[in-house]
């Protein structure tokens, strides 16, 4: 078969988050966020860089625009920073150089036949929020829940499609129960737990805010994005087989279930390994927080569309696992991570194995009820180059497994993203790490835009509405 269609139904989209491309981190009254004041300590960012600038898309969106056109696709997915619209955290003060440069962009997207997909938190909290606890207080569900409100109200007549949170698991583990993201806390085996309820009540507030006060007006939808990595045992034995299961639901199950299962809470799964480690660490009670039953209800159902966030899988055992003495999530899951032989990009984070998409899709399916499932991130990182032939192997071989998810398995799949438009501040790594479609001149004042060849071959696959399985585009250089 040299040529595979997709969906008519399937729409396609490529994805940003403002930290990582806005840059102008201190323009007008805009405050510092976590990412601010995180990539400024010393030894935070591998590459020591910040994303003060990053891509310069305050400044530049328009072309990024031009950029969105070129690739003819049908919806952009970006967040709103926190504190550039909200410089003290709370909405009693609103930035309106903020509010002028979001307006701008979603304007322009609108009349470029592009559809603005927002999310309202991409990892970007305002310090001043953080100083008082951050996702660790229990006061931040009444917070989100202002912030969100007063984010509809501003754009709402026109974004008909929000995502509330993204990666729930990033946020928590490796921000509050580790030290490798914002804002770095590294309260291992308790922060992420605290931060887990916290923010699985957050969105379920912002939800709830978006279905009684805005959705019969603006007619819009409204969800949340969870990280859906694929946890496989590194054997066939029924121990590994197990050790999967039971890390899909500390890795998964942990911010979805509550949702979208018919019980709600925490998985069983989960309550039960937290509370005996607890107890045999010495504890007076389970590390992990419980869910009042009126939270339970008032948290299942609250999302329109289960977002899909995956970039590879993970292999795990339990064999050769010691416990440890000090507690964290890995601990209570009780499995070491197997490093299989893969082809794989500049990090273990690219590896490809496209059977591990379908198996996660397969299991929000069946564990779910097979909701309506929209991927929102999917993509290959790389140090760079041009001429990415990699990427474009991930990318065909991710979209022919999530074709056979559809048209094989049945799995409700309406909407695919790439991550990302263009090479961007990655996080802890720094700029060092690629995954855009277009590579950014971070040494240029302006920050030039080249096309990748996976540019070229995207925009090909949108044009024709089909994966072709030998297509490899004739490189020819296009600047933004």
């Amino acid at each position: 078969m040299a040529l595979r269609k997709l969906p008519e139904y399937l729409k396609i989209g490529v994805a940003t988050a403002a930290y990582q491309i806005e840059g102008a981190w201190n323009v007008a009254d805009k405050s510092k966020s976590i990412w601010d004041v995180t990539s400024h300590q010393p030894g935070a960012i591998e590459d020591g860089t910040t994303g003060d600038d990053a891509c310069k898309s305050y400044y530049f969106y328009k072309r990024d625009i031009q950029m969105l056109k070129f690739l003819g696709v049908d919806f952009y997915r970006f967040s709103v920073s926190w504190p550039r619209l909200f410089p003290n955290g709370f909405v009693n003060t609103l930035s309106q150089v903020g509010l002028e440069y979001y307006n701008n962009l979603i304007n322009e997207l609108i009349e470029n036949k592009i559809e603005p997909v927002v999310t309202l938190y991409h990892w970007d909290l305002p310090q001043s929020l953080q100083d008082l606890g951050g996702w660790a207080n229990p006061l931040i569900v009444e917070w989100f829940e202002d912030y969100s409100r007063a984010v509809y109200k501003l754009f709402g007549d026109r974004v008909k499609l929000w995502i509330t949170i993204n990666e729930p698991r990033q946020i928590g583990l490796s921000g509050y129960g580790d030290n490798r993201f914002a804002p770095r806390i590294n309260a291992h085996g308790i922060g992420e737990y605290i931060v887990a309820k916290n923010i699985v009540l957050a969105h379920a507030r912002a939800w709830h805010v978006y279905d009684e006060e805005f959705r019969k007006n603006q007619r819009g939808i409204c969800g949340i994005t969870i990280a859906t990595e694929y946890c496989q045992g590194a054997t066939d034995s029924p121990q590994d087989i197990e050790t999967s299961l039971d890390c899909l639901e500390f890795e998964v199950g942990l911010y979805a279930h509550p949702i979208f299962s018919k019980d709600g809470g925490f998985p069983e799964v989960v309550k039960r390994r937290v509370a005996l480690k607890s107890t045999e660490q010495g504890y007076p009670r389970s590390r992990l927080p419980e869910f009042t039953q009126e939270e339970i209800q008032y948290v299942r159902g609250t999302s329109d569309f289960y977002g899909f966030n995956h970039y590879s899988t993970y292999f795990l055992t339990r064999k050769w696992y010691t416990p440890e003495v000090v507690p964290s999530q890995a601990d209570d899951i009780g499995a070491r991570q197997v490093d299989l032989e893969y082809e794989m990009g500049a990090t273990t984070q690219s590896k490809i194995i496209p059977e591990g998409i379908r198996k996660a899709l397969n299991w929000v399916k069946n564990k779910y009820d097979n909701p309506e499932v929209m991927i929102f991130e999917n993509g290959f990182n790389t140090y760079g180059g041009l001429m990415d032939l990699n990427r474009i192997t991930y990318y065909r071989k991710y979209l022919n497994a999530i074709l056979d998810a559809i048209d094989i398995d049945g799995c409700n799949i309406t909407r695919y993203t790439a991550w990302s438009l263009m090479d961007n501040f990655e996080w802890n790594c720094g700029l060092q790490l690629k995954f855009g479609l277009f590579e950014v001149d971070y040494e240029d004042e302006n920050k030039q835009r080249i096309a990748k060849l996976s540019a070229l071959w995207f925009k090909h696959l949108i044009t024709t509405r089909s994966l072709h399985y030998d297509h490899i585009p004739e490189y020819k250089e296009i600047i933004f």
